[in-house]
């Protein structure tokens, strides 16, 4: 979830550094760049700062946002197939996607640990 971003923040960053040392118009537009990079960075660390999975016996539910608060939730009776979905980058890193019916949870750390707490309650 912060990858991407903070690659294009740090992308940006150093290309803007290299711009801010030129003279001085193109400085004002190395700046600029390098403010847009943090700025990216500071919202995918907002972002996934503001993400919650809430385990319940009864559901699992997603909620993300802060001014637009958004939940997504399933119902654990309601499910027949629980899923844990890692790549390599996930596997070394220890984050995943658990899959619970229809409710993809994206980017968990320890997903083998929420994989497991998910099934034992949807039994």
């Amino acid at each position: 979830m912060l990858a991407r971003p903070l690659a294009w923040s740090a992308l940006l960053g150093a290309a803007g550094g290299v711009v801010g040392t030129l003279p001085w118009p193109l400085s004002i537009a190395g700046a600029t760049v390098v403010a847009l990079g943090a700025l990216i960075a500071l919202r995918a660390v907002w972002r996934w700062e503001r993400s919650r999975v809430v385990v319940t016996p009864e559901k699992v539910l997603v909620v993300e946002g802060t001014w637009r608060r958004r939940t997504r939730a399933v119902r654990l009776g309601a499910v027949e197939v629980v899923e844990l979905q890692q790549s390599l980058a996930g596997r070394l890193l220890g984050y995943g996607t658990v899959v619970v019916g229809t409710l993809p949870l994206e980017h968990v750390p320890r997903p083998k640990r929420v994989y497991g707490l998910v099934e034992r309650l949807a039994e």
